[in-house]
């Protein structure tokens, strides 16, 4: 009977080799689909850090562009600026100077209606 008993454990063994093979198969089918989901959920994150990463340098090319232009604006309202200050004074002095005639032309009309009067 000893080998009788024999036999059967070691088909009891050799079953529950089988099974933990079974077993070990689907955990490795497991881990290889988990592997896989892994690669694509890197090469995911790797697209999307690069799109971020274009998006940024775009953003910061669009900046300093930005940044040139303002610039360049600033620049030009300098100049219009000191433009708009010496055509103030230039009015100021015509202003003055056009004061000045009419103060002379009055003084002229006055003479003018002096000799008139006198019958000269």
């Amino acid at each position: 009977m000893d080998d009788v008993s024999d036999l059967d454990e070691i088909r009891n063994r050799v079953s529950a080799l089988e099974e933990e093979v079974a077993r070990l198969r689907e955990d490795a089918a497991e881990q290889r689909e988990d592997a896989a989901a892994t690669r694509t959920l890197a090469a995911m994150a790797d697209r999307e850090a690069s799109e971020v990463r274009d998006a940024l340098r775009a953003h910061t090319q669009l900046l300093n562009a930005l940044r040139t232009t303002q610039v360049e604006q600033a620049q030009v309202l300098g100049t219009l600026v000191e433009g708009q200050h010496r055509q103030g004074e230039a009015l100021a002095g015509l202003a003055a100077e056009r004061a000045r005639q009419g103060d002379a032309l009055t003084e002229i009309t006055s003479m003018l209606r002096h000799l008139v009067e006198r019958g000269e």
